[in-house]
C-alpha cells in the first residue's frame, strides 16, 4: 500500500480513550500538509467515524452538517467528542465536536439509519464525459511546478483526480462557467468495509468542490493572494459506493456575493447510479474581486 493510503487509513482508525461521561471520546492524528493547515476533507471523516463507533452495526450515515470553526494545526491531534443525541427505532442522530488545544476546530451533526426499502428515483448522470482513462492525472500536470503545495498535489494525495474540462490548479483554461465534473478514485485498494468508504468519500468530497465558484470567475489556485476556505459542508449519502473504484464528482456554483461561494455537487458511480449529495459554501477572497464580477 502507498504511503498516501496508509496515511488516510491512519488518520481514519482513532483511537477510542474509553471514555464514557455524557460523551464518547476518541482521538486521531493530523495528516501532514505543506502549508501546516489540517485538510478539512480529513477532520469530515475523522468525525464520521467517531460518530459511527457509537451507532449499531446495522445503521449506516445518511447525511451531515457540518460547520468548519477554527483551522487545525498538523502538528497536534485531533479530539473528538460525540453526544449520542437520540436512538429511535429506525434512526439515530450523533453530533461529534473535534477539538484541538482545549478548542473546537469542526462541529458536525449526523443522522444514522436502518436499511430501508421506500420510494426510489434519482437524476440521471451526465452524458457525453470522457473517461477518466483518456484525462490527465494530478501529477501530469503538476510534476514539474516545485511549489510544495504542488508536489503534495501531484504525489501525496490518496486519491487521483481527473477533471473535466481542465483542472483548474495554474490556470483557467476555456470559457468560464460555474460548472464542473472531477473523476476520482484511491490511488490503491482500501478495506471492504462499507463504513470506511463512507467516511472516505465525505473526505474525497471537500478536495474540489469550491473550484466551480473559482472556474466561473477565472480563479485558479495559483491566482496571487487567493485566500479560500471551507465554512460549512453538507452530505447525503443515497447508495453504496466504493471510492477505489472510478467515481464522477458533478459540481455547479448557484451564486457567489458577500464574499462567499455556494458550491453544489453530486456524486455518481462509474455505471451511472447517485451514490451521493454535496453542498458547500467557502470563503474565496482574491484581490480586485470587484474586476472579476459581471
Amino acid at each position: 500500500m502507498t504511503e498516501p493510503l496508509e496515511s488516510l487509513l491512519a488518520a481514519l482508525d482513532l483511537t477510542d480513550t474509553g471514555a464514557r461521561t455524557s460523551e464518547d471520546i476518541f482521538t486521531g492524528p493530523s495528516q501532514w500538509m505543506p502549508l501546516g493547515r489540517v485538510f478539512g476533507g480529513q477532520v469530515l471523516a475523522q468525525s464520521i467515524v467517531a460518530a459511527t463507533r457509537t451507532v449499531a452495526d446495522d445503521r449506516s450515515i445518511h447525511s451531515m452538517h457540518g460547520y468548519f470553526l477554527r483551522p487545525g494545526d498538523v502538528n497536534y491531534p485531533i479530539t473528538f467528542s460525540v453526544d449520542r443525541i437520540h436512538d429511535g427505532r429506525s434512526f439515530s442522530t450523533r453530533r461529534t465536536q473535534a477539538y484541538q488545544n482545549g478548542l473546537p476546530i469542526l462541529s458536525m451533526i449526523a443522522s444514522f439509519q436502518d436499511e430501508d426499502e421506500g420510494l426510489e428515483h434519482q437524476v440521471d448522470m451526465p452524458e457525453g464525459l470522457p473517461d477518466p482513462e483518456s484525462l490527465p492525472n494530478s501529477a501530469d500536470t503538476l510534476e514539474d511546478v516545485e511549489h510544495p503545495v504542488a508536489q503534495y498535489w501531484a504525489s501525496k494525495r490518496p486519491f487521483d483526480m481527473r477533471h473535466v474540462p481542465s483542472p483548474i490548479y495554474l490556470s483557467v483554461e476555456g470559457a468560464h462557467v460555474a460548472h464542473q465534473a472531477v473523476w476520482f478514485r484511491s490511488i490503491g485498494d482500501l478495506p471492504d468495509d462499507p463504513a470506511l468508504h463512507r467516511a472516505a468519500l465525505a473526505y474525497a468530497s471537500d478536495y474540489t468542490i469550491m473550484e466551480s465558484v473559482m472556474r466561473r470567475h477565472g480563479v485558479a489556485w495559483a491566482t496571487p493572494g487567493l485566500k479560500a476556505a471551507s465554512l460549512d459542508h453538507a452530505m447525503w449519502w443515497h447508495r453504496p459506493a466504493r471510492v477505489d473504484e472510478w467515481l464522477l464528482h458533478t459540481q455547479e456554483s448557484p451564486s457567489a456575493s458577500g464574499g462567499r461561494g455556494l458550491a453544489l455537487g453530486r456524486i455518481f458511480s462509474r455505471d451511472g447510479r447517485l451514490v451521493a449529495s454535496v453542498a458547500q459554501e467557502a470563503t474565496i477572497r482574491v484581490p480586485d474581486a470587484a474586476k472579476l464580477r459581471d
